[in-house]
């Protein structure tokens, strides 16, 4: 039930992204990097909810397994607040006229923030050998989808070389995520895992948009709504059991 009480405040920040992509479509940047900001807090703030709760939890009852998804939470809230800081430094690229080293930052924390819950889902996962097949598959796909991205983009060595551990990490994130959902079916592990997904997704989007020849208008605030809505979904599994 306590995730009912988080829908008032989810709509909250669902407004502020929708006022942050029309700020940043009006060329409106500065204004887009507060709204930005303040969207992401949104997510960052339920998060640590949801850890502060979870470690309750392991305060009350001091079971091993409490414990441990008391740690696996902590360290998602860590990663959403590095998405909050990727989200302020991609579009601090905008408000200055070279941006590619802010931008490089952003990247880096979203990477930060995708091995923080690669590390919350290995926490909580108790088949090894299907820690190892998760590993193995998310290996793979990265693998064949960076192939398929390179063929399609043009962009400097810095960003490829950026790009194939971002993408590596995220694909292999998502791909753990689902191993522990097939092993160990949980509401909260379903939400993180369609969270993952549409994260996975939005970057693909966002890479396209970036450093493709054939970008759409659609793709922009396809990146970013998909985007909010999977850190949305991934703070929100901390309330599901």
């Amino acid at each position: 039930m306590q995730i009912v009480f988080l829908l008032p405040v989810a709509f909250f920040g669902f407004i502020l992204q929708a006022a942050f992509i029309m700020s940043e479509k009006m060329e409106q940047y500065k204004k887009a990097v507060v709204l930005k900001g303040l969207a992401s807090l949104v997510f960052v703030g339920i998060g640590i909810l949801g850890a502060l709760l979870a470690n309750s939890v392991v305060a009350i009852g001091a079971l091993n397994a409490a414990h441990t998804n008391g740690i696996a939470a902590m360290l998602i809230a860590i990663g959403l607040f590095f998405g909050l800081v990727g989200d302020v430094c991609l579009n601090l690229r905008l408000v200055f006229q070279n941006g590619k080293k802010v931008f490089l930052a952003g990247i880096a924390a979203f990477l930060i923030g995708h091995l923080l819950y690669l590390a919350a889902i290995i926490l909580q996962m108790d088949n090894l050998y299907a820690l190892l097949i998760g590993v193995g598959a998310g290996i793979a796909c990265a693998a064949g989808l960076l192939v398929w991205i390179f063929k399609n983009i043009t962009a400097e060595k810095v960003f490829k070389i950026f790009g194939i551990f971002y993408v590596g990490a995220v694909v292999v994130m998502t791909a753990v995520a689902a191993a522990k959902l097939i092993t160990d079916f949980s509401y909260g592990a379903l939400l993180f895992f369609i969270g993952a997904v549409l994260f996975t997704a939005s970057d693909v989007v966002l890479i396209f948009n970036m450093f493709s020849e054939h970008k759409k208008a659609w793709m922009r605030p396809t990146n970013l709504s998909l985007y909010y809505l999977g850190q949305m979904l991934i703070a929100a599994s901390l309330f599901v059991a």
